[in-house]
């Protein structure tokens, strides 16, 4: 390529012959050829490209859909050099040749170098036009992050209340238990019974220990009067203490009777009053277990979630992701039926996950939202060719057609003023495009809208 080459380009006006010179050295000419891509969308935008003849059209994928956004047709047309000012700049189309020709091909860091020695001045205001630009978006990113962070916070929070609160006042109430059962074994060893007899009670005891406890509230309370008034009638004191415990175990007068043959008189209250106390402190037991049990389950839903006991790309199995982007944000989905499409053959792929359940939590998120709380939830996993689809879709009214085409682009938001910040989405297609080479892509109509996500099964060369 020569100087007479580029001294027709409007572009290059006021540039003199040594300048020209000078940015002929920095770079090479690259032949224009129909059908051959010269730069790739989504990759490292290393290079700055000028059109010096033939033409180039810029394509961007949609889904499976290759579509054609522009066309350098005119010399002097370029693209690309982001990174002579911003280091994560990336090509946003695809440049493929249409007709023979040739561009001049210039490293970013050469073409930053050029700039600040001929205008130095103009370097330093496009280096901070676009670090402003990256302030105000990483700001506005640290903000979702924050405000997608406090609904989950919140929504865990609730979560793991009540369970907590459960265990506590199970915990209360085992400890009035275990005061009552060591009150009632100290008037138990009062009344002089004999080994035998406790042994014969513990026997009866453990005949009607409670396996299925009684839960119809009806039945329950049947059971009680006719416990109570059976208690009342052998002198049995504090018999509102006893009967609750045991109706609830499924104890009726026929097995009262039967302990009365075994004790005494004097010790058929307090032992019953033990039998009941055990009664209870096994069912208050069984409410701590699962009460915490829940609670290590949310741990355990968050440590998933936040892939903080792993590394960062890694292996992972997409239906953990989901399943626990799912309990995180299990609050807001009181009022919605989940229904899981979750096909076994699906392999594990190497992603980074945490990453990947941020585009969950959007994509749910805002599939809840669209449907204002009620409604069908799908998510859903299959094998597509060597990919993965992973499909969340919603209910909800659809998406108009002027919303969809925007719904990509950074700060477009349609909810309401303090609800959210317009970069859900685009934060999900840039952690899907640019860190993992997949696609997503939005189906919508009324009451059927779906977010596909596709994902490479091999990860792209970095």
């Amino acid at each position: 390529m020569q100087l007479d080459d580029l001294r027709p380009l409007g572009l290059f006006d006021g540039l003199s012959d040594r300048q020209l010179e000078e940015l002929l050295a920095s770079g090479d000419a690259i032949p224009v050829e129909p059908g051959v891509e010269l730069f790739t969308e989504g990759q490292p935008a290393d290079f700055w490209w000028v059109l010096v003849s033939g033409a180039i059209e810029l394509h961007r994928r949609t889904g499976r859909e290759d579509s054609v956004v522009g066309r350098m047709d005119v010399p002097g047309r370029w693209a690309g050099g982001f990174r002579a000012w911003d280091p994560q700049g990336r090509y946003l189309a695809s440049g493929r040749g249409v007709t023979d020709g040739v561009v001049l091909r210039v490293p970013s860091s050469a073409l930053a170098d050029l700039t600040v020695a001929w205008f130095p001045f103009a370097h330093h205001l496009i280096d901070g036009v676009y670090g402003t630009a990256r302030s105000i978006e990483a700001t506005a990113r640290q903000r979702e992050s924050l405000v997608t962070l406090g609904t989950l916070a919140a929504g865990l929070a609730h979560e793991l209340n009540n369970p907590a609160a459960a265990a506590m006042r199970a915990v209360d109430a085992l400890e009035d238990a275990c005061r009552t059962l060591l009150s009632s074994l100290g008037r138990l060893a009062g009344g002089e019974i004999t080994a035998r007899q406790f042994t014969a009670l513990d026997q009866l005891r453990q005949q009607a220990e409670p396996q299925r406890p009684i839960t119809d509230p009806l039945l329950i309370a049947d059971q009680e009067d006719a416990l109570s008034d059976w208690l009342a009638d052998h002198g049995v004191e504090r018999d509102w203490l006893v009967a609750p415990p045991l109706a609830a175990a499924g104890v009726d007068t026929a097995w009262c009777e039967r302990a009365a043959t075994i004790l005494p008189d004097a010790a058929l209250g307090p032992g019953l009053e033990w039998v009941a106390s055990t009664f209870s402190a096994i069912t208050l037991l069984s409410e701590v277990k699962e009460s915490t049990g829940r609670v290590s389950e949310l741990v355990s839903a968050v440590r998933s979630y936040s892939q903080m006991d792993r590394g960062s790309l890694q292996r992972i199995d997409l239906t953990d992701g989901l399943e626990s982007t799912l309990v995180m944000l299990s609050h807001k989905l009181r009022g919605v039926e989940v229904v899981r499409q979750y096909d076994p053959a699906v392999p594990e792929i190497e992603a980074y996950a945490g990453e990947l359940n941020q585009v969950w939590t959007n994509l749910i998120d805002n599939a809840v939202d669209a449907m204002a709380g009620e409604g069908t939830l799908r998510v859903g996993t299959t094998v597509d060719g060597d990919h993965v689809m992973i499909e969340i879709g919603d209910s909800g009214p659809g998406m108009p057609a002027e919303v969809e085409a925007r719904a990509f682009d950074a700060f477009y938001t349609t909810k309401d003023v303090g609800k959210g910040t317009g970069l859900g989405l685009d934060i999900a297609r840039r952690i899907v495009v640019e860190r993992h080479g997949g696609t997503i892509t939005i189906d919508t109509r009324p009451g059927a809208t779906v977010l596909r996500v596709r994902l490479p099964l091999t990860p792209p060369l970095a």
